[in-house]
């Protein structure tokens, strides 16, 4: 007996305004699958029922047809439109590409591999400490925070490779200052022309041409979307962002309450738990995350965010919670000069301006329009859940649009991930109407030095 196929549908097409990425609409009751299989084959969310594959190599359209592939074998239906097709089985090579020796699969290996680089690197999974430029291209060193790997990179854009690999960081900047002293700068390159496309056609989405003859009278076509810092984004889906981290990792399971107010998800470890909050007034925390050294032992940390916090930085905050090692720490372990240092170094290389206030030390964008606030007193007295980091944009850290508190313990690596997407990540932000932008104020906040008591349900 034949088994019905799943109520889903997926519709593959060319980009509207990118000229090789591709775009998937999904459809259907049953449309988690499909979502899965696109997800773990590098798509991206970028409209409501919208994935995009955009990549640096352009060979969208070819990797494209492999996920097609992937979605028929499960038995999800699949339209490709006619101007992909064309695209995929369209015959073209890199112009004045260095290495012609190269066949086209093999090509598509080394580009393959260079895509990973980006991806590591756009992650966060691969933390860069100094890039420099060779006199030809762009080099660069990092570390790869899951396994603590260091390597020298070689190239941009599809041509990035693995040069050489280091055991230690130290020995890897070790060599990288011996070899490019004089144009050594800290952190990642500045973004590729490429890389700056890639990161605009996953955000922006215009609007695809169906065919059919337009209409004679056409309607005020709507502003077109600002592509912004992270930190001004708009908090976009909440509820869809975590739909989509639960169906790209298997090892979470979710439980909703009775009253279906709330959504948990719980590692397979039982030692980190998420905690979130439908509805919850833009003031309020509707982010939980917290944990623990055992399923049965006390907290060792929490971070908490607001329902207004944007769209990049939360999915940040779920990528990195992917990565056992980022959110592992040791409860009771001192916080440290060197600890603050590493946490807030994507802003010190970005130059946000840093001030200390008493017990408070700051860090502000240039525009005083974003910050972060790291709390002494709070460090030293965990007990009393004080918030001891403070991420924030809107007016000021007491009336912020949207902040998110973490507490003593919290790992620096994963508040460097955070930091880092504010300092260098991208958003978007849909056009106020003019008497909306007049009439907008920055919401209150709880001010930053009174107690912020985490919710009961993971607490302890």
């Amino acid at each position: 007996m034949t088994e019905p196929a799943l109520d889903a549908h997926v519709r593959l097409d060319t980009h509207p305004t990118h000229s090789s990425a591709v775009t998937a609409t999904v459809t259907g009751t049953k449309a988690d699958r499909a979502l899965a299989i696109l997800l773990a084959d590098g798509w991206e969310n970028a409209a409501e029922n919208t994935l995009v594959l955009v990549r640096i190599d352009h060979e969208e359209p070819y990797w494209a047809n492999e996920t097609a592939g992937k979605l028929h074998a499960a038995g999800i239906p699949t339209q490709i439109s006619d101007r992909l097709r064309k695209a995929i089985h369209e015959e073209w090579t890199w112009a004045d590409y260095p290495m012609p020796w190269l066949t086209r699969s093999e090509i598509r290996e080394v580009s393959d591999q260079a895509q990973k680089l980006y991806d590591d690197i756009r992650h966060r999974r691969l933390l860069i400490h100094a890039h420099a430029h060779d006199g030809h291209t762009t080099v660069a060193v990092g570390t790869y925070l899951n396994t603590g790997k260091s390597v020298y990179l070689h190239g941009e854009n599809h041509l990035r490779q693995i040069a050489d690999t280091f055991d230690s960081p130290a020995q890897a900047l070790t060599m990288f200052e011996r070899v490019h002293g004089d144009s050594m700068r800290p952190g990642p390159a500045p973004l590729t022309d490429t890389e700056r496309q890639t990161a605009q056609a996953r955000t922006i989405l215009g609007t695809p041409d169906t065919g059919t003859e337009s209409p004679v009278a056409q309607p005020e076509p709507a502003p077109e979307p600002e592509v912004v810092p992270a930190y001004a984004a708009d908090p976009g889906d909440h509820d869809a962002l975590l739909e989509e981290f639960l169906a790209a990792h298997g090892e979470w399971q979710k439980w909703s309450t009775w009253s279906d107010d709330t959504t948990h998800a719980i590692h397979e470890s039982q030692t980190l738990r998420i905690e979130r909050v439908h509805q919850a007034d833009p003031r309020e925390t509707s982010w939980t995350v917290a944990a623990y050294e055992t399923p049965v032992s006390e907290r060792m940390w929490h971070l908490t965010a607001t329902d207004t916090a944007p769209a990049p930085v939360l999915k940040a905050l779920l990528d990195q919670l992917d990565d056992t090692d980022t959110w592992e720490t040791v409860a009771g372990s001192p916080i440290t000069d060197k600890t603050v240092t590493e946490a807030t170094r994507p802003l010190t290389d970005a130059g946000w301006k840093h001030t200390v206030d008493g017990r408070w030390i700051r860090w502000e964008t240039p525009q005083k329009d974003a910050g972060v606030q790291f709390d002494a007193f709070a460090a030293q007295n965990p007990g009393h859940y004080l918030p001891t980091w403070t991420l924030w944009a809107g007016q000021n850290p007491d009336r912020p649009t949207w902040a998110i508190h973490a507490s003593t313990y919290t790992p620096a690596t994963l508040l460097s991930h955070l930091t880092g997407e504010l300092a260098e990540g991208i958003g978007i932000r849909q056009p106020r109407p003019p008497q909306a932008k007049k009439a907008h104020h920055y919401a209150p906040a709880t001010p930053s030095g009174a107690p912020q008591q985490p919710p009961a349900h993971l607490r302890r």
